[in-house]
């Protein structure tokens, strides 16, 4: 702007007053976001805790039947589900393994299974006939921690030409 430009502006403003804001406004700083530290520890033992192997309900036997659904599940998908009519999209077998390695494979198997590839897997747990005067530790762990896992919709002991009792078909949330 030049001198002359400047002074012009000058004069024809002499006379103008400055309004008086009706409603002061005071502008704050925005705050972050709070972290919530308790709910993120709390998560972290959720995590720590999952699949826990301090719940065994119940004693099972060789030859006993497992059998799981999510409570509201549609009676048709669990007929499909015990009479083995679902599509195997992958199959786990643990059987042989010791409880420590098999909850490791099991929760990276249920980690990778897509539910792209289909949602029904086999899971081999072994009747746990050579488990002497324990009972079948596999299996009886396999029933617990399905039951808590996230993923999991329903389970049920296969079909005899499938696994039979040493067996399960798992119904996974897609």
């Amino acid at each position: 702007m030049s001198t002359e430009e400047f002074s012009l502006f000058r004069e024809s403003m002499q006379d103008v007053k400055p309004l008086r804001p009706k409603h002061h406004v005071i502008h704050h700083s925005v705050k972050p976001p709070a972290i919530p530290i308790k709910t993120l520890e709390d998560e972290r033992q959720v995590l720590r805790d999952m699949l826990s192997d301090a719940y065994d309900p119940v004693e099972l036997q060789p030859g006993d039947m497992l059998s799981y659904y999510l409570p509201g599940l549609q009676n048709r998908i669990v007929r499909k589900l015990r009479s083995g009519h679902y599509r195997i999209a992958s199959e786990l077998d643990l059987h042989g393994l010791n409880a420590r390695d098999a909850k490791q494979q099991l929760l990276q198997f249920l980690h990778d299974a897509h539910p792209g590839h289909g949602e029904c897997v086999r899971i081999i747990h072994g009747k746990g006939n050579r488990s002497n005067h324990k009972g079948p530790v596999i299996k009886t762990k396999i029933n617990n921690w399905l039951r808590q896992h996230e993923r999991i919709l329903a389970f049920h002991s296969a079909r005899p030409v499938d696994g039979g009792t040493g067996a399960l078909y798992v119904l996974l949330r897609r």
